[in-house]
């Protein structure tokens, strides 16, 4: 069950949609190989899929993070906006494609401190640029730039965190289903915005 207000429009399918949300839908099941419920959705407006698709495609390919380093900055926003088909998705995606050690994906999920010093940096270091709307203390930049990552990179995980506000705000309007390949690895929300674990990893 929920407790906020789910919208009514339904997960648009390719034969039902209008020219611009088939056209959106067909970028995006180029890109994923497959039409994930989530595209089905934010398809409902094909500006914000497009968007979307954008955006996080450009992080994919320009931010200069490593596809493990990526996992880690989506995951992390995912799981702070509690977002439960995003973490999933990530968690899926991090398990077969991006390769991240399954002790960093469930240390996200759990809201726990990574071993990895540098990716828990990155962890830290984004979720603390989220909970600051984009106002981080000085010592946060010092010690991200200190872990090896760079002032252009910040402005990356700016990209990221618009690309995952689109989607995670849009599943939660949807209560997206997760889809069945995402199963494997589905998430229950249990924070939503837990600073502990910001000044525990930053202590760490």
């Amino acid at each position: 069950m929920t407790d906020h207000y789910i919208l009514t429009l339904p997960l648009l399918d390719t034969a039902d949609a209008d020219q611009a949300a088939r056209d959106a839908m067909e970028r995006g099941r180029k890109a994923a190989r497959v039409l994930p419920n989530m595209y089905r959705a934010m398809a409902q407006a094909p500006g914000l899929l497009d968007t979307y698709l954008t955006g996080y495609e450009r992080f994919r390919s320009e931010s200069g993070f490593t596809s493990q380093e990526q996992e880690v900055v989506f995951l992390t926003i995912s799981a702070e906006n509690a977002c439960e088909y995003c973490v999933a998705a990530h968690s899926f995606i991090a398990d077969t494609f991006s390769k991240v050690p399954p002790a960093v994906t469930d240390a996200i999920r759990d809201g726990k401190p990574v071993e990895d010093a540098r990716l828990n940096e990155l962890s830290v270091f984004t979720q603390h640029l989220l909970l600051e709307r984009g106002r981080p203390s000085p010592g946060a930049v010092e010690s991200v730039l200190a872990a090896g990552y760079t002032e252009q990179q910040i402005l990356y995980i700016v990209l990221a965190l618009g690309v995952k506000t689109m989607s995670n705000y849009t599943n939660h309007l949807f209560d997206t289903p997760v889809d069945g390949v995402f199963k494997a690895r589905e998430w229950k929300a249990v924070r939503l915005a837990t600073r502990a674990f910001h000044a525990v990893a930053r202590r760490s």
